[in-house]
């Protein structure tokens, strides 16, 4: 069966973000900590996404490799790898090394029980590495096509590795073609374990209802809906059980895929894309005790 490979430092696997960061990323977007632009909404969890990979990777020894990342933005200026400071200009890096570079550490508020019933606010550091972008158009092909060439790389120099997770944020339709052809070329990577997981979110600025890791586009509201859909890969086994566990209920053969996200879909979408099997390796923060 695909999807069984072990995830160890003598066998990594590897998770690319992939980014919009176009003009209209500029709109708002209500979180849980209140309206700040869609750019930053996502720069935050991604921030914070890194934060809980670089925990789940940390042994009293040091943090263990059992993942290579990395960031990709595309945007009017163009597609380029967006991890800043020592780390800038990479398109993957060892995730020991995400722990040990963060560009800044940042002061943030964050609201706790205080154990009576109550909510009190708690100051906690928040370590940075990507910052919000929002800048003319959306490249996704060309997004694809920077991808695909990174991760026939990687696969090249590891294949018998989990297959590599892509992971597409996005608020709107692709603006220098169809990105459906390439999609599926990156869909058909593969290391010996299985095909490359592509998973795709659309994030909205509205308040309508998202649609949730659907087995088919059948229900989907338009053409771009279902285009994202038809390149989107479906959960593995593991996935699908942790979704069903808290609460969400995933049938079997439901894709990574996610329409019209509000933030705490887009919360799930990146916890769970970040998850690819029941590891050796524990999280030292659960979903709720990290984003609130």
């Amino acid at each position: 069966m695909p999807y069984k490979a072990e995830i160890s430092r003598t066998n990594p696997s590897c998770i690319l973000f992939l980014i919009d960061q176009s003009s209209s990323m500029e709109e708002k977007f209500s979180t849980n900590d209140g309206e700040k632009t869609k750019a930053e909404a996502v720069a935050d969890v991604i921030n914070r996404s890194l934060q809980t990979l670089v925990s789940k990777c940390t042994k009293s020894e040091g943090i263990h490799d059992y993942y290579h990342v990395g960031v990709v933005g595309y945007n009017g200026t163009g597609v380029k790898p967006v991890l800043s400071g020592p780390l800038a200009g990479k398109d993957l890096v060892p995730i020991s090394l995400v722990g040990n570079y963060p560009v800044r550490i940042d002061k943030r508020v964050k609201k706790v029980p205080d154990g009576r019933g109550g909510i009190v606010e708690r100051k906690t550091n928040f370590p940075v590495w990507i910052d919000a972008v929002s800048a003319g158009g959306t490249p996704m092909c060309a997004a694809f096509t920077h991808v695909i060439r990174v991760l026939q790389q990687w696969l090249k120099e590891r294949p018998n590795s989990f297959p590599p997770i892509v992971i597409n944020i996005s608020d709107g339709e692709s603006s220098d073609g169809d990105p459906v052809t390439l999609g599926r070329n990156l869909i058909d990577l593969h290391s010996n374990d299985g095909n490359v997981l592509l998973f795709n979110l659309h994030v909205s600025s509205t308040s309508r209802f998202s649609i949730e890791y659907p087995e088919s586009g059948e229900k989907l509201p338009d053409d771009f809906a279902r285009e994202l859909f038809s390149i989107s890969s479906p959960l593995t086994p593991y996935m699908v059980k942790v979704l069903n566990d808290d609460g969400l209920k995933c049938e079997a053969g439901a894709r990574g895929f996610v329409f019209n996200a509000d933030f705490n879909a887009l919360l799930r979408f990146v916890d769970i894309g970040t998850r690819p099997r029941d590891l050796r390796v524990s999280s030292t923060e659960s979903l709720n005790e990290l984003f609130g």
